[in-house]
């Protein structure tokens, strides 16, 4: 059965467009609608929960940030409108699987760097998303960026 509606997982940094350009093929191919989703992570959890300060004008600003830069964005794609770009604040497998069952999602899309060895073991985003998914999760393959 074709897909009807897909979530794009994007972390906004230039990595991401072959994953949205993917998503939205499969969108094109099979008639789906596609949406955008950027999650904003609590600081605090950056830090494992124990911050001796108020971070809370910090998380403000960091949140307006990446609405600007998930516009910014989405502006090069111009068949998301406004209404298919989401932007969300917390811990992003539960929110990614909160608004795919919201949206009635049958497709998340990520991009995955397929570490290996110790960020293996230690995880990553797309592992996580597949874990408990609502709905399918493809993993598209990011290429590695020389530093």
């Amino acid at each position: 059965m074709p897909y009807q509606h897909i979530l794009i997982a994007i972390d906004l940094t230039d990595e991401c467009h072959p994953v949205v350009e993917r998503a939205l093929a499969i969108a094109a191919s099979s008639g789906a609608k596609a949406a955008l989703v950027h999650i904003v992570e609590p600081m605090a959890m950056a830090f494992g929960g124990d911050v001796p300060m108020d971070l809370s004008l910090l998380q403000q600003q960091q949140f307006d940030q990446a609405r600007e830069r998930l516009q910014s964005f989405a502006g090069r794609y111009p068949q998301l409108g406004a209404e298919q770009r989401h932007l969300a604040y917390g811990q992003p497998r539960q929110e990614l699987h909160r608004l795919a069952e919201e949206q009635g999602c049958d497709l998340i899309v990520v991009g995955s760097h397929g570490r290996h060895g110790l960020a293996l073991l230690l995880g990553s985003t797309a592992n996580d998303v597949l874990h408990g998914a609502p709905c399918d999760v493809l993993a598209v393959r990011l290429k590695k960026t020389k530093e």
